[in-house]
């Protein structure tokens, strides 16, 4: 999709005090189906928000910095930068 910005967002659960990374075209929209049970994962721990938040050009990058952020340095980067 020409012209749309990529985001990557975290979630967090206050109920299970747990975080969840993902990537979406409308983050509002992807928040509104985790909240509803639409994802295996995220069913479980609700409710959930939005912590963070970083839009990218491609969606290549967006993945790029999704996978980043599920790697041991990028869940220590959350750590030092996202508070809670």
């Amino acid at each position: 999709m020409v012209g749309h910005m990529h985001y990557v967002y975290v979630l967090f659960s206050e109920s299970h005090q747990c975080r969840y990374v993902g990537s979406a075209l409308d983050v509002e929209a992807r928040l509104k189906q985790h909240n509803l049970g639409g994802s295996k994962y995220t069913s479980g721990r609700r409710p959930w928000k939005i912590v963070h938040a970083e839009s990218f050009p491609t969606k290549t990058e967006a993945l790029k910095r999704e996978k980043f952020l599920k790697t041991g340095e990028g869940r220590e980067w959350l750590d030092n930068n996202i508070r809670l």
